[in-house]
């Protein structure tokens, strides 16, 4: 999850782990995103299970494949962005899930799990943690009557007051959905026609920015700024909510789901069953969504959450999950690096 910026003060490195901790029945390796899962969650489920998590942190998901890819190990659960949740399955890194161990599992929205079963079919191998959006946000004092899509970068009236991510996969797949394009395509010509219109949006943006739009959009160097949301409205004050629009593009949109994921080489497997199991309890599930500020992917946590999400589940049906495009992954690179030097 590229969202959270937020860094965490104390990073526990497991390659230094003694062989007495490894064996010890009573502490849960977490490889994730800084920020992500609440302390308050940890706090209640070593209380409840004299189980310790500790966190190991990383900043991208290429990261944290790395790392596993070279032999990292002592981690049990990882929480990968869809991709790559794919991608360790198709190696053969991951534990098939033992359901029977995991009652709360049921408690997940049916869109979710959906989601994911182009490449997990009957969810065996990930437990969805959040769904979220990258989107596009738009400042209401400046900006007035624009389209709820991507087309906005098409309006020059803006020009050097906009933003994309500096984000190959998810402004090409956003140019090929506006199209009408799948991201999987194979088709030359497609990707090219997508390349042509993010040169279009390129002649109206200031920059492709994955690191300071938040700031800049809440300076107002920025009126429109293509973004993960939660690193936007966290630089924002209440006044400067009340004209601050969010747009999750029914065209183009793109959307994540970060889960939990059991390594099959984990040294404390019964306790990660017992973690996923804890986390999806209602009561439980609800600190997450209120922390995140994120749609509650747990049905019946919906019921308890007094804190308003950023957006309600219903508007990321229609986004796309970005997906593993290895065999076309060369290609769309090809014309991204022209966009960059255009």
């Amino acid at each position: 999850m590229k969202k959270i910026l937020a860094l965490l003060s104390l990073v526990v490195l497991l390659v230094s782990c003694g062989k007495g901790e490894q064996n010890n029945k009573n502490i849960l390796y977490l490889y994730g995103w800084a920020d992500y899962v609440p302390t308050e969650i940890y706090e209640k489920f070593e209380k409840e299970t004299g189980i310790k998590v500790v966190e190991d942190i990383y900043s991208s998901n290429e990261e944290m494949f790395a790392k596993i890819m070279a032999g990292g190990t002592g981690y049990d659960i990882l929480t990968p962005s869809t991709d790559y949740a794919e991608i360790l399955m198709n190696e053969g890194k991951l534990e098939k899930l033992d359901k029977s161990k995991l009652p709360t599992f049921k408690n997940i929205d049916p869109m979710v799990l959906e989601k994911l079963q182009y490449f997990d079919k009957n969810n065996d191998y990930a437990v969805p943690y959040v769904m979220g959006a990258t989107a596009i946000v738009v400042n209401t004092k400046y900006v007035k009557n624009f389209p709820k899509d991507f087309t906005i970068y098409n309006d020059s009236a803006y020009k050097g007051k906009m933003t994309l991510l500096d984000d190959m996969r998810e402004v090409m797949t956003s140019a090929l959905g506006t199209l009408g394009y799948s991201q999987t395509t194979s088709n030359e010509a497609e990707i090219a026609q997508a390349a042509n219109l993010v040169k279009e949006w390129k002649k109206n943006i200031a920059k492709f920015d994955s690191e300071s739009f938040g700031k800049g959009f809440a300076n107002e160097d920025f009126w429109v700024v293509h973004c993960y949301p939660e690193n936007v409205y966290s630089e924002l004050n209440a006044d400067q909510l009340k004209h601050t629009q969010l747009i999750i593009p029914e065209k183009g949109g793109t959307s994540y789901i970060d889960s939990f994921v059991v390594l099959k080489n984990a040294p404390h497997k019964e306790a990660a069953y017992k973690f996923l199991e804890f986390i999806h309890r209602p009561e439980n599930y609800k600190l997450v969504a209120e922390h995140l500020k994120l749609p509650s992917i747990n049905v019946p946590a919906r019921k308890l959450i007094t804190v308003q999400p950023m957006y309600q589940i219903d508007a990321l049906k229609n986004t796309q999950i970005l997906r593993d495009i290895k065999n076309t992954l060369d290609l769309q690179n090809k014309y991204w690096q022209e966009i960059l030097v255009d």
